[in-house]
């Protein structure tokens, strides 16, 4: 056959044959797609089966609705396969309440939240069903109840895009290697319970934009492979136990990230430079670490930057002057005095960051700064005028600084500040009335020395006022906002003052307090817009020099309030008590006037003020008799009469007062008690100060008690106080239970005032702040049982004496078996002995419990009340140095190589506390019976920074410092000047005693004279060149002479007068 006609039959046979191919090529197709779409719908119920569904949310996934992609939750192609399954637990609406947990974190993938806490969720294991939806691209399954590990299928699915499963109970290990996930865009995990490290196989999701860890147990260190992220956007990691430093490597790739949120871990280090390449970089939350050094000023590269949360680490220097470049930043937190992480916010001690001189112009002058927090950060100098002309800021707090100087005209123009917070600090001069007042919620100069008379503000015009109502704040953007309304809600929380998701109350508190304020009481500094029903507000003014008539036109609006609080206490004000104060002022809650010269009677109407909750009234000069219709203020707590010149018979009416706590009518010329009635029951320990009730020469003829005989904690009754002589009634303890009876609101706002007016006020040498909570702070697990107060407490056998292994100045050690086979050794820290109050010492415990080293013991938690505070370490059975140099049954030379074992493990710890440590720990008391050992005489040194939390007379040893005689350093010792060269002493000390076998102090230097002590006895033998003769029996015949030598001469130099000679750990 010649070449055409072949061509011309290809030709002719060709059309068919395309078109064969083509119906071929789309019955395969087709075929795939039935086959597919089979293979969907039978995954589709094979999830359903294997979840549970109480709700009936997949009622339309059965066999009788064939059309899966209508079902609930899916979302299918045009080729109807499954590409997306979505839902959202609790109906697609997530509780407002369980964002408030976190609610500083998630900015950019914030969900919008409901005020109803819905429980319609999943629940069960996720099923590796879903990895048979080849297509699928998004599974997004939120805030159910799912449980159990991530299937490790679901990790190979090739096409899938987001992977959303936050706010379950997911627990187990990310997988070490996985192939999968090649098109990973958003990875969610956060809030739930995976554990372990950050695998490396995720930096093969090279597309990753969104990744989100947080509110997990992982540990481990930050991966250097984030920075390979091009096109990452949100990284957070918030809320784990991740340690380490924050790589350099983050800002390699960083052009498009816009959130980076590495708070509540215990990072280390610095703040990395190169974070001044993410230019995109909207919200940077660091807050809650271990982070240290200086605020680098390559953060001032960040133009976009909003939010910067850098509180409650260990920053100090100066506050760089480059943040003033970052034009769009409207939040600076600087230092924070309540912690974040708590599940219901309080006031907690920031003790960590501590920054030198003031806040840069640059910053201040910022023009969309709307909100700066900065209190006890050690700020200083005078307050900067350049404040006069700002637009945009709503909140500054610089309280408890060192700020001096005058702020007239400072905030004049800040027409939007409705949060100012100045308290403790040295400011003086008079209060410019320019400063919009009556337009703040919380206004508070109080601590300073401030002269002068309070103003009469000028109205104007208010800014809407914010709302700190939790289900109102959460904006799927918005970071600003929910700063400004969180620290709003937990400044209430610090002032007493909750407020629950329901509540529409509003608080205004201006505190001028505790200054040297004179003239008389002005009209109530608040706003017409600030008034209404749903307003409670509270006006502080005592201990200042204020006169003149009391009231005054202060009350003028008080009846266009929900409720009124007055503390004008310790002051001059005259005049008499309103003889229609009920119709002046009805919603008045509390009356602190106590301390001033008003004087007359008490007017009968006083017992029409039904909402009045505290009367205070004490050293007046009031006089006549006491109303008896007082006895009708059914909801009255405190009543403090004391200290006038009334007379008459007590009213009988008082003891129906069935709410009251406090009642002191001492020093005034009463009679005839004929006071009746339930006895109330003694309250908490802490409150026995202030309940008492108080009546002096006051003859009496009964006070009944019915609770008595059958409450075995009620007080005793009068019968077993009065002396068989008397009938008088003196100084009867009593406290009360709190009434069903009393309105909630009206309650907490009461504790406001009385927790706000102390709050500044230090704790007592040894007394603690804190409510006998019986709860166990735990930073690592031991065994598999959770470690908790009562677990601990019972292993110790309730600290019986032949559990305890040891005693010391801290207090006793007890070796406790919390479950079998699990020992760990419980320090009883002596109560009275720390001189921080409860708050700091959680504060300086939470920081050791983040240190971590092969030879520090493992501070395994804590517990610190009132009444009981103790440290759980891991127990160590080789006992401590000091009983094996000097008590170990056979006195034989120990190997060399367990002794140099033994030194260096000291020196490393010593380094790590003294060179990694971000701020450093010094020990201050290292001797032998502070140093460990294992069963192989490996080293651990124990007790490091307890000697901080100690006062200088409440020391463990006869010295005025914190250490042992025969281990201070000598120049500590003489100035009580400590620092990292005053450890290498005592380290030499303890090598001294290690090599020798002697005491520091051993008697047999009592030949040389008094004071003679192991270092004069060292360096008199190196220089006689009798070296030989220092080491311990058997030791120099069986140790490398020159090793030997050696660690003698490196012990001596420890222990030199001179601190530049003295080598570093």
């Amino acid at each position: 056959m010649s070449g055409c006609s072949f061509l011309a039959k290809w030709h002719r046979l060709h059309k068919p044959l395309k078109l064969l191919i083509f119906l071929l090529a789309l019955l395969s197709a087709l075929s795939d797609v039935l086959g597919g779409s089979d293979s969907d719908k039978s995954a589709l119920l094979e999830f359903k089966d294997s979840i549970s569904d109480s709700f009936g949310v997949l009622r339309s996934w059965n066999i009788g609705n064939p059309d899966y992609c209508s079902w609930n939750g899916v979302l299918c192609s045009s080729g109807s396969r499954v590409v997306a399954l979505n839902f959202t637990g609790g109906g697609n609406s997530l509780s407002c309440a369980r964002i408030a947990q976190f609610p500083l974190c998630g900015f950019g993938i914030r969900r919008p939240c409901s005020g109803s806490n819905s429980k319609v969720k999943l629940s069960g294991k996720l099923s590796a069903a879903v990895s048979k939806l080849s297509e699928l691209r998004i599974l997004s399954l939120p805030f159910n109840e799912l449980s159990g590990e991530i299937p490790v299928k679901i990790w190979g699915m090739e096409k899938l895009e987001v992977l959303d499963l936050e706010g379950n109970f997911i627990s187990g290990s990310l997988p070490l290697n996985f192939s999968g996930l090649k098109s990973l865009k958003v990875l969610n995990l956060g809030f739930n319970e995976i554990s372990g490290e950050i695998p490396s196989s995720l930096s093969n999701c090279v597309g990753l934009q969104v990744l989100a860890l947080a509110g997990n147990r992982l540990n481990g260190s930050i991966p250097r492979f984030v920075g390979g992220f091009r096109d990452l956007t949100k990284l957070y990691l918030s809320f784990n136990l991740l340690s380490g430093s924050i790589p350099d490597e983050i800002g390699d790739n960083c052009g498009k990230l816009e959130h980076l949120e590495l708070s509540g871990n215990y990072l280390t280090g610095g703040i990395t430079k190169m974070l001044g390449n993410c230019r995109s970089l909207k919200t940077l939350l660091l807050y809650s670490n271990m982070l240290g050094g200086s605020v680098p000023g390559e953060l001032g590269n960040l133009s976009q930057l909003e939010v910067l949360d850098i509180s409650r680490n260990n920053f100090g220097g100066t506050i760089p002057s480059e943040l003033g470049n970052c034009t769009k930043l409207s939040v600076l937190v600087l230092s924070n005095l309540w912690d974040p992480l708590r599940s219901v916010p309080g006031p907690t001690p920031d003790e960590y960051n501590f920054y030198e001189s003031t806040i840069p112009s640059e910053i201040t002058s910022l023009p969309s700064l709307r909100m700066l927090w900065g209190p006890r950060a050690t700020l200083g100098g005078h307050i900067p005028a350049s404040w006069g002309s700002c637009k945009s800021l709503e909140m500054l707090n610089l309280a408890e600084n060192y700020y001096v100087g005058e702020i007239l005209e400072s905030f004049s123009g800040c027409r939007n500040l409705h949060f100012l917070d100045l308290s403790s600090n040295r400011l003086s001069g008079g209060i410019d009335h320019q400063i919009p007042v009556p337009c703040m919620s919380l206004f508070d100069i109080s601590g300073n020395y401030f002269s002068g008379s309070i103003p009469e503000y000028i109205y104007g015009s208010c800014a809407p006022r914010t709302r700190t109502v939790y289900g109102r704040l959460m904006w799927p953007y918005n970071p600003s906002a929910v700063y400004i309304s969180h620290f709003g809600y937990s400044n209430q929380i610090d002032y007493s003052l909750p407020l629950t998701e329901n509540s529409e109350r509003f608080l205004i508190l201006h505190n001028f307090g505790s200054n040297n304020l004179t003239g008389p009481l002005p009209s109530m500094p608040i706003a017409p817009e600030r008034l209404g029903k749903q307003t409670v507000y509270a006006f502080l003014a005592g201990k200042n020099k204020l006169t003149g008539n009391f009231p005054g036109p202060f009350f003028d609006k008080c009846n266009q309030t929900e409720g009124v609080m007055v503390n004008i206490s310790h002051n001059e004000l005259s005049g008499q008590f309103p003889a229609h104060m009920a119709a002046i002022c009805a919603p008045l809650m509390l009356l602190d006037a106590s301390s001033n010269q008003i004087h007359g009677t008490l007017p009968p109407s006083i017992g029409c003020l039904n909402s009045l909750l505290v009367l205070n009234l004490s050293w007046n000069s009031l006089h006549g008799p006491i109303p008896s219709n007082l006895g009708q203020m059914k909801n009255m707590r405190r009543l403090s009469l004391a200290g006038n010149n009334l007379h008459g018979p007590i009213p009988a009416s008082l003891g129906q007062l069935n709410n009251l706590e406090v009642l002191e009518l001492s020093s005034n010329s009463l009679n005839n008690n004929n006071l009746s009635g339930t006895l109330p029951l003694l309250p908490n320990e802490t409150s026995n100060d202030n309940n008492t009730i108080k009546c002096n020469n006051c003859p009496s003829t009964s006070l009944s008690s019915s609770s008595a005989d059958q409450q075995p904690w009620a007080p005793q009754s009068p019968s077993q106080h009065q002396s068989p002589k008397s009938g008088n009634l003196n100084s009867i303890e009593i406290a009360s239970i709190t009434s069903a009876a009393a309105i909630l609101s009206v309650l907490i706002a009461l504790v406001l005032l009385f927790l706000y007016t102390r709050r500044r006020a230090p704790p007592a040498p040894g007394r603690l702040t804190r409510p006998n909570k019986k709860e166990l702070i735990v930073f690592s697990s031991v065994g598999p049982a959770a470690l908790t107060y009562e677990t601990v407490v019972r292993a110790t056998g309730f600290f019986n004496a032949s559990n305890c292994i040891g005693s010391g100045g801290f207090g006793a050690t007890y070796k406790a078996e919390v479950s079998p086979g699990v020992l760990v050794a419980v320090k009883r820290l002596a109560l009275g002995r720390f001189f921080h109050g409860a708050q700091q010492f959680d504060a300086e415990i939470r920081t050791l419990g983040r240190l971590r080293h092969p030879n520090l013991v493992t501070l395994v938690g804590y517990h610190a009340s009132d009444s009981e505070m103790f440290l759980v370490y891991n127990y160590l059975p080789g006992g401590n140095l000091e009983k094996f140099i000097h008590e170990r049954p056979n006195r034989a030379a120990v190997e060399w190589r367990a002794l140099h074992r033994i030194a260096l493990d000291v020196a490393r710890a010593l380094a790590y506390l003294h060179d990694s440590c971000v701020p450093r720990v010094l020990h201050r008391d290292v001797k032998p019976s502070n140093i460990l050992l294992d069963e192989e005489c490996n080293a651990y040194l124990s007790d490091f920074g307890l000697a901080r939390l100690m006062g200088t007379s409440e020391t463990h040893a006869t010295t005025g410092v914190a250490g042992t005689f025969g281990y201070v350093a000598p120049e500590y010792a003489m100035t009580c000047r400590v620092s990292d060269k005053a450890d290498v002493y005592s380290y030499g000390v303890v090598l001294l005693e290690l090599l020798s076998d002697k005491k520091a102090l051993d008697p047999s230097f009592s030949n040389y004279g008094n004071g003679f002590n192991i270092v004069g006895w060292a360096c008199m033998l190196l220089r006689q060149g009798r070296a030989r003769e220092f080491f311990a029996a058997g030791l120099w015949e069986v140790g490398p002479h020159d090793d030997l030598v050696e660690v003698l001469h490196l012990a001596v130099v420890c222990t030199v007068d001179s601190l530049s000679t003295r080598p570093r750990c």
